[in-house]
This record gives structure tokens, C-alpha cells and sequence, in this order.
């Protein structure tokens, strides 16, 4: 991909205007890796602090898993890639070195108020699936996939879990998997609006299937798959208009808020 391709993609849709500023700076490969980096060494230092304690995240099992069958079993190799995987986008829209510190606040104050209306479309998925099913109101459900390394019950090992859940899933399910999908619509001959939307809808239904793999799985759920396939629609549009920051930061805090709440 060419640097004015990749900046052309990167780009569009945004308004003009002031707010364009900060809109245009948050979604900056390398502001992402500014926002993501504080993240990555709090979920890896505290991994490595809580021990048997901590709860690691599915995707961050899965990818570790894979390097292993590659030959690559170095702890720190997986944030180092989640490193370089952003610099290298940064290298290829030839962008400046320099991220504000202003726009990384307002960025964790965006997260935020993504996470909340995550929380809120919860409820409101939960109060109609109720009223149209009948029964209890159905709970609110975390988006982390679930894989478990020592205590579940450990405040602090949870909260981790989710601070990893927000780099690891978005990184597996929106940095390395959506743009090959929309990639491959794209050779199919796919308008650029239906690749995109393409690309969210089949990456979202992986992520959703994804949390009923595996022994620590969640039991199959009609209500459970379908928000978090709604929810993976929304941290894709998020990756994709918004950049890898901003949907990792608000994946997690809405996972933290459900967990809070």
C-alpha cells in the first residue's frame, strides 16, 4: 500500500473544522501506540507480578500459542510486536514523530464515553431480549475472552484481564485480521463501502464465536453472541474510523465498567 493510499484511507470521513484536530491526531498509528503502551506494560508488569493470581486474556493465550508453533517463545515477543505492528503502520503513512500529551487525555476521555454507551447498549439489548423472551432481566456481559491463569475471584487479576483484553482482542481481531478480509473483497472486485462493511460484520461474528472456544469458554447464548457480535461491530467501526487507540482503550473500559457496575 502506498503512503498516499494509506493516508487517503486513513483519513476519510472526518469533519473539518476545529474538532477535526483532535480527531485527525487521535486516530495517528503512532498516538495509538503512545495511548496503547501504558496499557500494555501495566496488563504484562502485572502478569508477571500477580503470578498465579492473574487472569490472562484468550487472544493474548492464543497468540502466544501461535508464536510458540513458530518457534518463538520469548515472553515480552508478543507487546514487542504490538509494537512494531504500529510503528510499521506509522513508517508507511510516513507520519511525524510527535504525539501531544493534550490529545492522549482527550483520547482517554473519548474510551470513556465509548465504554459507557457500550454499557448502555447493554442494557437496552437486555431489557428488550427480556421483554421479548420473558423472565429475568438478563445481565450485562464482558466482552474479554475468557481464559483463565489462577484466581478468577482476584479483584486485581480481573481488572488486568480486561485492560488485556482491550489490546490483545483488538489486536488480533481488528489490527491483524480486518484489513485482510477487506483486503480480499477488495481482489473479489467489492465496492469500497461493502469490503468495509464486510470486513466488520464477518470479524465481528469471529469475535463473538470466539468467546464459546475452548474449555473456558462461555455456554452458547442467543442474547450473549448477539451483543457481543453488536459490540464487535462497534470496536471495529471504532478501529477502522477511529483508529487501534481508541478502540482498544474503549474496549477495555467498558469491560472494567460492566465489571464495576
Amino acid at each position: 500500500m502506498s503512503s498516499e493510499a494509506a493516508k487517503s484511507s486513513t483519513g476519510a470521513l472526518l469533519p473539518t473544522g476545529a474538532a477535526s484536530g483532535y480527531l485527525r491526531q487521535s486516530r495517528r498509528p503512532l498516538v495509538s501506540l503512545a495511548f496503547v503502551v501504558p496499557l500494555l506494560l501495566l496488563y504484562e508488569g502485572g502478569v508477571v507480578v500477580l503470578g498465579p493470581n492473574a487472569v490472562r486474556n484468550g487472544a493474548d493465550v492464543w497468540l502466544r500459542q501461535f508464536l510458540d508453533m513458530l518457534g518463538f517463545s520469548q515472553y515480552f515477543l508478543l507487546p514487542g510486536l504490538t509494537i512494531a505492528l504500529l510503528l510499521a503502520w506509522h513508517h508507511v503513512v510516513r507520519d511525524r514523530w510527535r504525539v501531544s500529551a493534550l490529545v492522549l487525555y482527550g483520547m482517554f476521555v473519548e474510551c470513556a464515553v465509548w465504554g459507557m454507551l457500550l454499557v448502555g447498549l447493554a442494557r437496552i439489548e437486555g431489557m428488550a431480549a427480556h421483554f421479548a423472551l420473558g423472565g429475568e432481566p438478563l445481565q450485562q456481559t464482558s466482552n474479554a475472552v475468557p481464559w483463565a491463569v489462577g484466581a478468577r475471584g482476584a479483584f486485581l487479576g480481573r481488572m488486568l484481564g480486561y485492560v488485556g483484553a482491550g489490546v490483545y482482542e483488538e489486536m488480533l481481531f481488528r489490527l491483524l485480521l480486518l484489513p485482510p478480509v477487506a483486503f480480499c473483497a477488495r481482489q473479489l472486485g467489492a465496492r469500497p463501502g461493502v469490503r468495509v462493511a464486510g470486513a466488520i460484520l464477518l470479524t465481528s461474528l469471529i469475535f463473538s464465536a470466539a468467546h464459546y472456544v475452548g474449555p473456558h469458554g462461555d455456554s452458547l447464548d442467543a442474547f450473549t453472541f448477539f451483543f457481543r457480535f453488536t459490540a464487535g461491530a462497534v470496536f471495529a467501526v471504532l478501529f477502522v474510523y477511529r483508529g487501534f487507540g481508541i478502540a482498544a482503550g474503549s474496549h477495555a473500559l467498558y469491560d472494567i465498567f460492566v465489571s464495576l457496575g
